[in-house]
């Protein structure tokens, strides 16, 4: 069921899910190997960076209605060593080069 719904998601990214992966997909990212719409612990997550262990999220307005769970599901894939990062779609659409500054300070500081 799980494995369903991750390829539903893979074919159905939203705009900033696009923009973002154009630049985090094939090593384009200074390097760093991302993965999309991966299984992790039992959730679908975004995307990943094995390597330097980063969840990257982004959330729709749905997102806000559905708070608690968010941060419980943060809160065990932190337990995993994992840091989450998260953005607002619209965050990514309006503040591109803020975003990837962000992720890429992140990656940074994860030696």
């Amino acid at each position: 069921m799980l494995k369903e719904y991750q390829k539903k998601l893979r074919k159905n990214l939203t705009e900033a899910e696009i923009y973002l992966w154009t630049h985090l997909r094939n090593r384009r990212f200074h390097g760093f190997k991302f993965r999309r719409q991966q299984i992790l612990r039992g959730f679908i997550v975004d995307f990943v960076c094995f390597e330097k262990k980063l969840i990257i999220e982004l959330d729709g307005g749905q997102h806000s209605e559905q708070e608690k769970y968010d941060r419980k599901r943060t809160n065990l894939l932190e337990e995993e060593g994992f840091h989450v990062l998260r953005f607002w779609n619209h965050e990514v659409m309006r503040n591109r080069e803020d975003v990837l500054e962000t992720i890429y300070q992140i990656l940074l500081n994860k030696v």
